[in-house]
């Protein structure tokens, strides 16, 4: 059995804070790393969409409103999620295979 996973080890409140703090820290950047994303996945289908729509006759035709809507906020939403997800999985394992700080190991 590993060593954090054996039942007889209790993780120490200050180690429990430690992995919250860290995970807030992964979440947010992960948050404004998707939101950038999303207003720049944002820009770069609102102009082809709206410029499609008054320049080809098809577009004119059978995008209204909502479709418009929903192209642009479909490749918003992707573009979030995509980019948080990963920015979380890279920030975790980047500092997975850090060894603990100086200043962490003094504290326990």
């Amino acid at each position: 059995m590993a060593k954090g996973n054996s039942p007889m080890v209790r993780p120490s409140l200050a180690s429990l804070d430690q992995k919250l703090a860290f995970d807030k820290r992964c979440s947010h950047e992960g948050v404004l790393a998707g939101a950038k994303a999303a207003v720049v996945a944002g820009v770069a289908s609102a102009i082809p969409t709206v410029a499609s729509v008054r320049m080809v006759p098809w577009a004119r035709a059978n995008l209204n409103h909502t479709a418009q809507a929903l192209i642009i906020s479909t490749a918003m939403a992707a573009a979030f999620f995509i980019v948080a997800d990963k920015t979380v999985l890279a920030t975790a394992r980047r500092n997975s295979f850090n060894p603990p700080s100086h200043s962490q190991q003094e504290s326990k």
